[in-house]
């Protein structure tokens, strides 16, 4: 057996004692030969051959493991060959190598436990540090001026930012500034960008923590984080101590089946205690946001605890618009956006969606290679947000896109008609996200905070128009309406049981709301009347939908060729825009630029005012004026008329 056997720096063939050893002997192959003694105690033979190395032309070592006996030496004498006796050394070499590995396994110790115990909040020895997050005076500079439409929150915090300021103003009056501030509302509110700017605007250290952060796999670290949390406050007066997502620690106790969480019941009280040993006056204040108030432990929520509560609600049209404005600031927007008619069609975004939809918009501009965002991308970027990217890729047959023109041309001819709805936009045919094959998009005018009995009515029938126009242009219905009759039933359920517009049950509503807490903002309906009641309820609700069903389908019948009109161009053009649909449902045509200019500047154009003295029938004999025989006085003053094309 023969292998290769390394020596300190040197290479040598480690072989047996028979038969290499033995041919090397008998055939006096052995140039020299030493009988070494180990520093263990043990021996072995080494030595040289006299045949050389192919490749570097010296002669080959070579090393055998035996036991030195008598017998062995003698041998050796018989056969001439020459041997001496050597002591091995230590050497250094081999004691490195065999060291390496240890000092790797000591070096990652270290890294692992020895260096995470001495940093902060992160190493296995500080479970009980709080792991709040400092933002200091230099680090930050988030102020009011960052923050748009939540004036009201603003203009509540701002006793806050006074206080911090200026304590002894305050406190010489014998005032007592709220212990702590709660900020509730949709995820994307802005609330943790107003508790940095409060912070930013009194010029204080800001702590932040989310709520999770307090909760761990060991009892009692939760509780400790939160002394700890205070005590780095009280050291940083004035500050702000901001914690996010309050709910993950501060929910109902002893809330569902089985009992509470231990841990996290210790953590609450460990900062309902703290909150109620320390003072306004040490300058520390707290914030908490949740957007799920419904769940907070009302021992959190009672006066020297979180004392003011604010709630941070979407934004209105013009606080989209401000909130736009903001992060336009930082593209390079196109002169002639205009923010504000991109706010009005993004009713429900909250703060979060609005800078998604910048940056979006910007992304597109890029893809495009301009210069500057224009208004199509921002359309494009709202688009895209509200309900998913363009799905070219998605190729509809002829068949499905003449549905499908249809469908989105009757939702917008009957928009078209019915009274206080809201104008129209533009609709498209192609495919959007995973769901939609097409949509019919409205503007509204302004912020809506109510709706009356004729808005939704002709809401429901709007919403009733594509099913009606598959019914008249193809004899069939497909499940393309499945959207728009799930909304239509949720409105006319809400009309009949919540708002009290039913004809035939009159002004009540049924069914008792609760909130259940097992399902936290899941609202649960107790059948608090007979099961006659329910029956006429349903009964109610299919009549709201059938008459908003016939009502659509007498639209749609009346104007068959405008519908035939409007659907063969949106199968050319794909997409067409409200004035594009105002001209068709008009003037059966779309007008051109110059008439299109005409017809604003005439509708612009303030009415004729008479001459003094001259004869108030003359007036009426002009033709616009005359009102229509046995029409009502609202219809003459220009109320709007049912289904007036």
């Amino acid at each position: 057996m023969v292998q290769l056997y390394s020596a300190g720096r040197e290479t040598m063939e480690l072989i047996a004692f028979k038969p290499n050893f033995f041919e090397l002997v008998e055939g006096k192959r052995i140039g020299s030969l030493d009988i070494v003694t180990e520093a263990s105690g043990g021996q072995h033979i080494q030595g040289r051959r006299l045949d050389l190395d192919p490749k570097t032309r010296k002669p080959l070592k070579f090393r055998v493991d035996v036991v030195i006996t008598d017998g062995l030496l003698a041998w050796l004498d018989k056969s001439g060959v020459h041997y001496s006796f050597k002591r091995q050394h230590v050497d250094l070499w081999q004691v490195v190598q065999g060291a390496v590995p240890f000092i790797i396994v000591i070096g990652l110790l270290y890294f692992l436990i020895v260096r995470q115990m001495r940093s902060v909040g992160h190493g296995a020895m500080s479970f009980g540090k709080s792991r709040a997050r400092l933002l200091t005076r230099e680090s930050h500079k988030i102020t009011f001026k960052h923050v748009a439409g939540v004036e009201e929150a603003k203009e509540e915090v701002q006793e806050i930012v006074e206080y911090l300021k200026d304590p002894k103003r305050f406190q010489k009056l014998g005032g007592r500034i709220p212990k702590g501030v709660l900020m509730m509302g949709p995820p994307g509110t802005g609330k943790t960008l107003l508790a940095k700017a409060i912070a930013g605007e009194a010029d204080v250290p800001f702590f932040s923590i989310s709520g999770s952060d307090f909760v761990e796999m060991f009892v009692g670290v939760g509780a400790s984080r939160v002394r700890d949390m205070f005590e780095q406050g009280k050291k940083n007066a004035p500050c702000i101590i901001f914690i996010d997502e309050i709910d993950a620690v501060g929910r109902n106790r002893f809330s569902g089946i089985g009992g509470g969480h231990d841990e996290r019941e210790q953590t609450l009280n460990a900062l309902l205690v703290e909150m109620d040993g320390f003072e306004t006056k040490d300058g520390v204040i707290i914030i908490a946001a949740t957007n799920r108030p419904d769940v907070l432990d009302p021992a959190l929520l009672r006066p020297g605890r979180f004392d003011r509560q604010i709630v941070i609600d979407l934004p209105v049209l013009e606080g989209r618009t401000e909130i736009l404005k903001i992060h336009a600031s930082k593209v390079k927007m196109h002169p002639a956006v205009d923010l504000r008619r991109i706010a009005r069609g993004t009713s429900g975004f909250s703060g979060a969606d609005l800078a998604n939809l910048i940056n979006e918009a910007a992304l597109l501009a890029a893809r495009e290679n301009k210069d500057s965002v224009e208004n199509r991308d921002l359309e494009e970027a709202r688009d895209k947000v509200r309900w998913g990217r363009e799905r070219r890729s998605r190729v509809l047959d002829e068949e499905e896109k003449r549905l499908t023109a249809y469908h989105e041309s009757g939702h917008a001819i009957v928009l078209q008609c019915v009274e206080k709805s809201e104008p129209l936009h533009k609709i498209t045919i192609i495919p959007r996200g995973t769901a939609y094959l097409g949509a019919t998009m409205q503007l509204p005018e302004k912020e809506r905070y109510t709706q009356s009995l004729v808005a939704l009515k002709g809401m429901m029938a709007g919403l009733m128009g594509g099913r009606a126009a598959e019914e008249i242009e193809f004899k069939d219905i497909t499940t393309g309406a499945g959207s728009d009759l799930k909304e239509s039933t949720r409105l006319a359920r809400l009309m009949v049981c919540n708002w009290g517009m039913s004809r035939e049950l009159g002004p009540q509503t049924f069914g008792a709301q609760e909130e259940l807490l097992f399902l936290g903002r899941e609202i649960a309906r107790n059948q608090d009347f007979s099961e006659d009641t329910a029956r006429r309820i349903d009964a109610e609700v299919n009549f709201l939908l059938k008459e908003a069903h016939d009502r659509a389908f007498s639209i749609l019948t009346e104007k068959k060729e405008t519908l035939d009109l409007l659907a063969n161009l949106l199968i050319e053009r794909e997409t067409l825009d409200g004035r594009d649909i105002d001209d068709i449902v008009k003037h059966g045509r779309l007008l051109t630029e110059e008439e299109r200019a005409a017809e604003d500047a005439k509708s612009e154009q303030p009415p004729a005012i008479p001459p003094p003295g001259e004869n108030t029938a003359k007036a009426e004999a002009v033709p616009g004026n005359q009102p229509v025989a046995g029409a009502s006085p609202d219809a003459a003053a220009g109320a709007p008329v049912k289904d007036k094309p």
